[in-house]
């Protein structure tokens, strides 16, 4: 069988998703790195470097001190990222996140607490057996080696087109619009061909049709990759998902039980999206397109056919018996509008059927809507629904275009005599029933097309008056008084039912001022609001017969077995999160609001729009993997509903099992049928430790106590961090059930969200060859590039981007720093002696500086910003050092160099960790050490650092410029080319004009917060007149007091340094990179225009007659001049 579609494109070759990723020529440099990596993660694992333990009961006496007593003597960090699904390898976007954890997990160790970062395997759900039962398939009909495929003739995609995206409809309800299909899918047609895509040799494929095959291939494989990576993950405490896993099994029955008995699982009947072919619902993470999606509720109005259209008469006869009634059935989600239905339109192009409901009733839809309804009690009882589309067959079948002129009866119309059956061609055969209800009063596109109706009726083939039923007010607004649709045409110039865009802003705007502010003007609840009068108005029509509920996704929704999904209205066991039950809402909302930590305001807000909208989530299932529901084993536990609490699982997993299928005993020679749900309680704080438990388990006490003392030592978790989807399932559903099940202390603290990750700018996309996973990356870039690429890309909540120009760039910067460490650790020659040399201190005090900033920035898990100051800044501050000694003819000093060289390694821990411990070289490893201690930098020798260098880059830019005009012909002031003198001139005291500005600055400084009001400050500088010479002088100050310097040195008009001393110490260094022959500083007297040499040979002369430029220096701004001068062979 060929690998390539007709077109001849390799799309089973496993290298074909990153095909269009960056190509590496020369990896000398990176396989070298690559070589140091092995090393140290061998060492890491031969020493159980990241096992995690908490203070044990014999250190500290269960009972001697309370849980939160003891965290806070012993500090701990517990991260984790939501356990992976086992269905494939981990691509960078999983790395991604995982990286977050990883990163704050090694800073927290640097800080001294016991750091755990746990990791499972997540198998639970439809995708692993809906896969393999494909396989099982696939290779009865093409053989164990798919021998027996031929090539079609292209490969058809996987799943099909999502429907067209129409306007939003019913404002009351909270919609997420979220997909990842379109990343996750392998376009291919078969499974096999998707398992050879992955890298899975033909030979191995047919052993993935046992669903528990990959249970046990993907898992090590995910180890695997991780390790490679670097991660400080303890593997003891890893498991995977399902009832593979006794412990684990174990564990998730007891949640379901414990919310059960708080009656926070309940069964009930209710909408839910269901898989006709998997026959049970489909929730977000059994579907391959439609995450997110969810029942529309609609009112299905009974248009009862009063007299058929001629064509339609012909159509049916002697099909439907003479007794037959017949229903056309749009689906509204206005009820509240029907008084003013004028028409019902059809789409004329639109396939319809008339369904046989019972005896004599019929209902006219689209089968697509029929076979929503099929699963809502309409044509099948609820112990009956069809499996297969087959068995739901139509009586009639027809087009749209023959039923137009069909006179219904439109329930509370004003219109009694009837309306008429119309064309309307931008009806969506996907979408409600399509059969749509004419309300042109308030509805824009309704009022559009019987205006085009009867302007064209001939071309419609209808009669004019149809569509020219009275329009009636039946709604006031503020806004748009009683006729909406017609006011919003008339001002929008909507010309046409075309003039899509336009009318889809009319249509928002109509529907929100009517909802909100508008006021019933007809019907049993007039003078009523339309908000309080659309519940009545929709119970009235069910209640007299003439409507009945309907529902469908909201979105398109397939199931991980390719199943078009729809809507059910069935028995099911459900967890009562929102409206109904707003104790436990609340309690949820309220901590989100006050107590935890999610580090940006987008995601708060996010977290609470879902507690908003977020409703009963069915949690049991009859067809995947996964946990039996204790009390009714028909079901299976729903796979968002048992990876709620497992963080907890994670403080106790190695003493139960040391294997992750609980096949070998742990450090506790426990078995899974002493797991009772009574020891659960006890271990997580749920009751007090009583002899009976003991007896009941078996259990020794002194066991059962040291796994509650785990639980209580790592919980609560620290910080969760997730992708942004899982916002509006995962994270909310964790929340809810940790404030069900645990004590207030033990409550998640934080919760960390991050965005997607793009790739070198692009979406991620294996069928655009732009596509990485963890594997490739570390072995593209190794383990640090790829970990500081990861770091680079990004920290918001906003999407992130993976460079890999930053991966090989730092292949390139992490070699070269090693090289130099070792070369210059070598190094005989470096000075040594006195510590007092200016650039000694400027070099030390920047470290200390950039040592304090990353600190605070890895606090604050930025670890972009982390990375600025821990290398990119470090090595920039080295480079600077080097070149400046160089420059003054001194040379670094020896254990300054070296003192760079551990703090370098030390910062860069957390995200470096195998370089950084190559470097440390030391006999105990890095990942033992502990932050830096360091003074913090002295503020004197930052603004000295900061003259330093906006001096020397306005001279060095000054010179560049006039290099620039004499390559283009222009007049120059001077030749930079010939020997040239430079004159720096320093004022000794600040200009008068500047004193109110003083004044004004220290009147807006806020001494607690460092900060200036600008919005305040800016109007007042402009009254005064001088913005241009006074702005760069305020903000000069304010650059000044943010760094650090005292409010009186700023404010008292005195420089931090002594600004002739640090330019004395710059003479050196400023003759070598400008290349003068002569460098004077000049101190300049009041005014500017004369002044004495300051140090060199010429110490003390007076210098009058000074260029113009002189008088513009102030403290701290220094001018200079360029002359060329002529000198003597």
């Amino acid at each position: 069988m060929a690998n390539k579609t007709a077109s001849g494109g390799d799309v089973l070759d496993p290298g074909n998703s990153s095909k269009n990723t960056l190509k590496l020529e020369n990896t000398e440099k990176r396989d070298t790195l690559i070589a140091i990596e092995k090393r140290y993660q061998a060492k890491w694992q031969e020493s159980g470097m990241f096992h995690a333990t908490a203070p044990t009961t014999s250190e500290v006496p269960i009972g001697s001190i309370s849980s939160a007593e003891l965290r806070k003597k012993h500090p701990k960090s517990h991260a984790n990222f939501a356990y992976p699904y086992m269905n494939g390898s981990l691509h960078v976007g999983h790395s991604f996140t995982a990286s977050k954890v990883e990163f704050t997990t090694g800073f927290a160790r640097m800080q001294g607490k016991r750091a755990l970062f746990p990791l499972g395997f997540h198998c639970t759900g439809m995708p692993i057996k809906a896969c393999a039962d494909k396989l099982t398939e696939e290779v009865r009909k093409f053989g164990q080696k798919f021998e027996h495929y031929e090539e079609e003739a292209e490969l058809a995609d996987a799943l099909p087109a999502p429907t067209q995206a129409v306007t939003k409809e019913d404002i009351t309800k909270f919609t997420s619009n979220k997909s990842k299909a379109a990343a996750k899918t392998v376009k291919l047609k078969h499974q096999f061909q998707i398992m050879l895509a992955l890298g899975i040799p033909r030979e191995e494929i047919h052993k993935f049709a046992d669903s528990a095959y990959w249970l046990k291939y993907f898992p090590p494989l995910c180890k695997q990759h991780l390790d490679s990576f670097g991660a400080r993950i303890d593997w003891r405490r890893s498991f995977v998902t399902t009832d593979a896993n006794p412990y684990y099994d174990s564990f998730v029955r007891w949640q379901m039980n414990r919310l059960k008995d708080l009656d926070k699982i309940q069964y009930g009947i209710r909408y839910t999206v269901y898989s006709p072919k998997d026959g049970q619902p489909c929730m977000d993470h059994d579907r391959t397109e439609g995450e997110g999606v969810a029942p529309q509720d609609y009112t299905a109005i009974k248009l009862k056919v009063k007299e058929w259209a001629p064509k339609a008469a012909e159509l049916i006869r002697g099909k439907l018996p003479d007794s037959a009634i017949v229903y056309f059935v749009p689906a509204t989600l206005r009820p509240e509008t029907m008084y003013g239905q004028t028409c019902c339109f059809v789409g004329p192009k639109i396939n319809y059927g008339i369904f046989k409901v019972s005896a004599d009733e019929y209902y006219v839809v689209t089968k697509r809507a029929a076979w929503n309804m099929a699963f809502q009690g309409t044509f099948f009882k609820s112990d009956a629904f069809p499996r297969n589309a087959n068995e739901l067959v139509p009586a009639i079948e027809f087009p749209g275009s023959a039923v137009v002129g069909t006179l219904v009866s439109a329930p509370l119309s004003v219109h009694t005599q009837g309306v008429r059956i119309l064309p309307m061609e931008s009806v969506l055969p996907n979408k409600g029933t399509g059969v749509v209800t004419s309300v042109p009063s308030d509805s824009p596109d309704d009022y559009a097309t019987v205006i085009e109706l009867a302007k064209k009726a001939e071309y419609y083939g209808i009669q004019k008056e149809w569509a020219e039923l009275e329009i009636l007010p039946i709604i006031e607004t503020p806004a748009y008084g009683n006729l909406a649709a017609p006011f919003l045409v008339k001002k929008l110039k909507i010309n046409s039912p075309k003039d899509a865009k336009q009318l889809s802003e009319a249509k928002d705007l109509a529907y929100k001022e009517g909802y909100y502010k508008g006021k019933m003007l007809v019907g049993a609840f007039k003078g009523e609001s339309v908000e309080a009068a659309k519940p009545k108005v929709r119970e009235a029509l069910l209640k007299s017969g003439e409507a009945f509920e309907y529902a469908e996704p909201n979105g398109n929704v397939v199931s991980r077995s390719g199943d078009e999904c729809i809507v059910a209205y069935l028995g099911q066991w459900f967890l009562n999160y929102g409206e109904n039950d707003p104790q436990w809402r609340d309690q949820v909302v309220d901590y989100v609001r006050n107590d935890m930590e999610l580090y940006y305001p987008e995601a708060k807000n996010q977290l609470e729009r879902t507690l908003d909208w977020l409703n009963r989530w069915a949690c049991a299932r009859t067809y995947g993997l996964g946990s039996k529901l204790p009390w009714d084993p028909r079901f299976l536990v729903e796979s968002l509903s048992d990876s709620t609490i497992y963080p907890a699982y994670y403080t106790i997993s190695h003493f139960l099992h040391s294997d992750i299928f609980g096949t070998q005993r742990g450090l506790l020679d426990i078995k899974p049928d002493q797991m009772m749900d009574e020891v659960w309680d006890y271990l997580f704080c749920r009751q007090e430790f009583s002899e009976d438990l003991v007896k009941k388990s078996g259990i020794k006490r002194s066991d059962l106590e040291t796994m509650r003392r785990e639980f209580e030592y790592w919980y609560p978790l620290d910080m969760r961090v997730s992708g942004k989807d899982l916002i509006g399932n995962h994270l909310t559903f964790c929340l809810y059930v940790h404030t069900a099940l645990f004590p207030h202390e033990y409550w998640p603290q934080s919760m960390r969200v991050n965005g997607h990750l793009l790739l070198n700018g692009e979406k991620m996309s294996k069928s655009t060859g732009n596509f990485l996973t963890l594997d490739d990356a570390v072995k593209k870039y190794g383990a640090d590039a790829t970990r500081v690429a990861l770091a680079d890309a990004g920290d918001g909540i906003e999407d992130a981007n993976f460079e890999e120009t930053v991966a090989n760039q730092i292949i390139l910067r992490l070699h070269t720093l090693k090289e130099w460490s070792e070369e210059v650790i070598r190094d005989q020659n470096l000075r040594t002696g006195k510590s007092d040399v200016f650039w000694d201190q400027l070099f030390e005090n920047e470290l200390n500086g950039l040592v304090h900033d990353a600190e605070q920035h890895y606090e604050a898990t930025n670890f972009k910003l982390a990375l600025k100051s821990a290398l990119y800044d470090f090595t920039s501050a080295r480079d600077f050092y080097r070149e400046a000694t160089a420059a003054a003819g001194i040379g670094m000093r020896r254990d300054l160099v070296l003192q760079y060289i551990e703090l370098q390694a030390l910062v860069v821990t957390p995200i470096a960790s195998h370089w950084a411990d190559y470097i440390w070289s030391e006999p105990a490893s890095i990942q033992l050490a502990l932050w830096p201690q360091v003074p913090l930098p002295q503020p004197h020798l930052t603004a000295a650092r900061e003259y330093v260098r906006h001096t020397s880059s306005s001279i060095t830019s000054a010179e560049g410029t006039q290099l620039k005009k004499k390559e283009k012909g222009k007049s120059i002031a001077f030749d930079p080319k010939l020997p040239k003198r430079i004159s720096i001139f320093a004022a000794i005291s600040y200009p008068a004009w500047q004193e109110k500005y003083i004044g004004l600055v220290r009147a807006n400084f806020d001494r607690l917060t460092l900060s200036l009001d600008d919005k305040s400050l800016g109007p007042q500088i402009a009254k005064m007149g001088e913005v241009k010479k006074a702005m760069p002088f305020v903000q000069g100050l304010k650059r000044r007091l943010q760094a650090g310097e005292s409010d009186d040195l700023v404010f008292n008009r005195k420089l931090a340094f002594d600004e002739l001393d640090v330019l004395v110490q710059m003479r050196a260094g400023l003759k070598k990179t400008t290349g003068c022959i002569e460098v004077e500083i000049v101190a300049l007297d009041e005014g500017g225009a004369s002044g004495k040499v300051v140090g060199g040979d010429r110490n003390e002369e007076k210098r009058g007659g000074l260029p113009p430029v002189a008088q513009a220096a102030v403290p701290g701004n220094p001018t200079f001049h360029f002359e060329n001068v002529k000198t003597t062979e």
